[in-house]
């Protein structure tokens, strides 16, 4: 039990939350026709997934970088939260769910990636604008031009 205290706890417990998420995605997917290589079923990615991220969620525990004496005295539970991060982010959710119901996917993408970017303190709102516009186009192409998703670009009225 040594190892763990001298461990990087926020490696150990990055690995387990990856891992969780994981076992949930396999539970979760299935409860759906996995179906085989050649015909996937609907729960197929998720459960294939959902072990990647197990996997991956392992490695990164076992990879917590060892910490030294010196820094066992700092806790990383006294740094103060960043709530402003949290908070654009889950309002960059927010309105992506609003504005895609009533504007479309190009609209909603642009301001999810808009809204959330701006949670860094340091950035800037001409960079944020071009990541967003970027990462708008990439999904427009992937999402709607090539998977063919069921959600229209731009929803008018």
């Amino acid at each position: 039990m040594s190892w763990l205290r001298q461990r990087s706890k926020v490696d150990l417990i990055g690995g387990a939350l990856v891992a969780l998420l994981g076992i949930g995605a396999v539970i979760q997917g299935s409860t759906y026709s996995i179906g085989t290589l050649a015909r996937m079923g609907p729960g197929f990615f998720p459960v294939a997934l959902g072990w990647i991220l197990i996997g991956l969620g392992i490695l990164i525990a076992l990879n917590a970088d060892p910490v030294a004496e010196e820094d066992l005295e700092h806790d990383i539970s006294r740094d103060p939260a960043d709530w402003r991060g949290w908070g654009m982010i889950i309002l960059g959710l927010i309105a992506f769910i609003i504005i895609g119901r009533w504007g479309g996917l190009a609209p909603a993408t642009f301001a999810l990636v808009l809204i959330s970017a701006m949670g860094e303190r340091d950035q800037k709102l001409v960079h944020a604008v071009a990541l967003a516009l970027g990462v708008t186009v990439v999904g427009a192409l992937i999402f709607s031009w090539g998977l063919q998703l069921q959600f229209p670009l731009f929803r008018w009225g």
